[in-house]
C-alpha cells in the first residue's frame, strides 16, 4: 500500500490558492492536514476548500511545526520569510517545497541548502516552468546533444505593462526586489537548467526605476501607487560562465516595448539552436541547408508527458510527491536554485556598485555540508 503523505501549507494567499493547493488536491497520496496564515480567515478558507475534515488551523508556523505527524511543508509566504520557515521546517523533520525565489538573499538560500543536507530532508523550489511541455521537450533536445555546446543564451522575462499591484510585490523589504526576483528568476532557472551549466564566472547588471513613478499608469492589474513602488521596474544582466558561455537576461514588469515574453529561453549551440518565441522552435543546418522545426507537443513521447491534459502545476506536485515516496532527487534541486539566487544577488550588487561581480571567491556547491 502506498503511503499517504500529510502536507501542511504555510501562507494561504495567492500562490497557495492559485497553484499549490489545487495541484496537491489532485495527488492521491496527499492529505492537506494543516494550514497556517497570519490572517486566520485565509487559513480557515483554505481548510474548508482543500483540507481534511480534521485539518488544523494556525497563525504561528512554529506551532504547526510541532506536529510530528506532518511529513511535508509547502512554504508560500513572501520572500522575506522563505528561509526562516524552510529551515525551521527542515529541522522539524519535514520535507519542504518553498516557492520561488529560494530566498531574499544568497546567504539565506545557502543556509537552506545546508539545513537540508544536515537534516537529510528533501528541499525543492517552485520553479514550475520547468514542467511545461515545451520546457520538457527542449530539455530532452539539449540532453541528446542536438544543439551541441550551448555557448550563448537569452533569458526572457519581459512584460509591457503588468505590474502586480496586490500583496507585497512592490515592497523591497518583503520581497528583496521586483521583476528580476519575481519573473526574471524563472527565466534564469530555465536557461541554466537547459544549459546544465551552474559554474558562474562573473555578472554585470543594471536595474531601473524609470516608469515606477508614473501616476495612474496603464497596467494589466490596475494603476500602481508610486509611493509604494520601492522595487525596480526593470533589470538587465550579462552573465559569463566559467567555460566562456554567456547569458543575457532581461526582466521587466513595465517597459515600452512590444517584444514581450515571460519565462522563456533562447539557446544557441555549435550544432543548432532553440527558442520559445513562437511555440518551441529548433533550428540548425543539414545537408547544406538551414532548417527550422516545430515539434508537435501534443503527440506524447516526451519524458514525464504522455499527451494528456496534466498542467505544469499538477506535474510539479506529482513529481515532488513521487520524489519523497520513492526517495529520489527532486526535479528542481536546492543546489541549482541556490545558483539562481547567487546570480540575482550579484545583479543587484553590480547595479549598485557599477562594477562586475566575480564568483572566484565563492565556494563550489560540492563543498557545502
Amino acid at each position: 500500500m502506498t503511503k499517504t503523505l500529510k502536507v501542511a501549507i504555510i501562507g494561504c494567499g495567492g500562490i497557495a490558492n492559485g497553484k499549490q493547493m489545487p495541484s496537491l488536491s489532485n495527488v492521491q497520496e496527499v492529505e492537506m492536514v494543516a494550514f497556517c496564515d497570519i490572517i486566520e480567515e485565509k487559513a480557515e478558507r483554505a481548510k474548508s476548500t482543500f483540507g481534511t475534515e480534521n485539518a488544523r488551523i494556525y497563525t504561528d508556523f512554529t506551532e504547526l511545526l510541532k506536529d510530528e505527524s506532518i511529513d511535508v511543508v509547502h512554504v508560500c509566504t513572501p520572500n522575506k520569510s522563505h528561509s526562516t520557515i524552510s529551515i525551521a521546517a527542515l529541522e522539524a523533520g519535514k520535507h519542504v517545497l518553498c516557492e520561488k525565489p529560494m530566498a531574499k538573499s544568497a546567504t539565506e538560500a545557502r543556509k537552506m541548502v545546508e539545513a537540508a543536507k544536515r537534516t537529510g530532508k528533501k528541499l525543492t523550489i517552485g520553479y514550475d516552468n520547468r514542467y511545461r511541455n515545451d520546457s520538457l521537450y527542449m530539455k530532452e533536445v539539449c540532453k541528446s546533444g542536438e544543439l551541441g555546446e550551448i555557448y550563448y543564451a537569452k533569458a526572457h522575462a519581459v512584460r509591457r505593462r503588468a505590474v502586480p499591484t496586490w500583496g507585497v510585490f512592490l515592497n523591497e523589504e518583503e520581497q528583496g526586489g521586483g521583476p528580476l526576483i519575481d519573473i526574471g528568476t524563472h527565466a534564469l532557472d530555465l536557461t541554466l537548467w537547459m544549459m546544465d551549466n551552474y559554474k558562474v564566472k562573473s555578472v554585470v547588471g543594471n536595474v531601473y526605476h524609470k516608469l515606477s513613478d508614473n501616476e495612474n499608469a496603464a497596467n494589466a492589474f490596475g494603476p500602481w501607487n508610486p509611493q509604494e513602488f520601492t522595487v525596480e521596474d526593470s533589470a538587465f544582466a550579462f552573465i559569463t560562465m566559467e567555460n566562456g558561455a554567456t547569458i543575457s537576461l532581461e526582466s521587466s514588469w513595465a517597459l515600452n516595448t512590444l517584444d514581450v515574453d515571460e519565462a522563456k529561453t533562447t539557446l544557441c549551440g555549435t550544432k543548432g539552436g532553440a527558442d520559445m518565441r513562437d511555440g518551441l522552435r529548433i533550428n540548425g543546418e543539414k545537408l547544406g541547408r538551414l532548417y527550422v522545426t516545430k515539434p508537435d507537443l501534443n503527440a506524447g513521447g516526451v519524458a514525464y508527458y504522455e499527451g494528456g491534459a496534466e498542467s505544469q502545476a499538477d506535474r510539479e506536485a506529482r513529481l515532488w510527491i513521487d520524489s519523497i515516496l520513492h526517495d529520489t532527487e527532486p526535479f528542481v534541486t536546492a543546489e541549482q536554485a541556490l545558483v539562481v539566487s547567487e546570480i540575482l544577488e550579484a545583479i543587484y550588487e553590480s547595479a549598485k556598485t557599477g562594477e562586475a561581480v566575480y564568483f572566484g571567491e565563492k565556494k563550489d556547491l560540492s563543498e557545502i555540508s
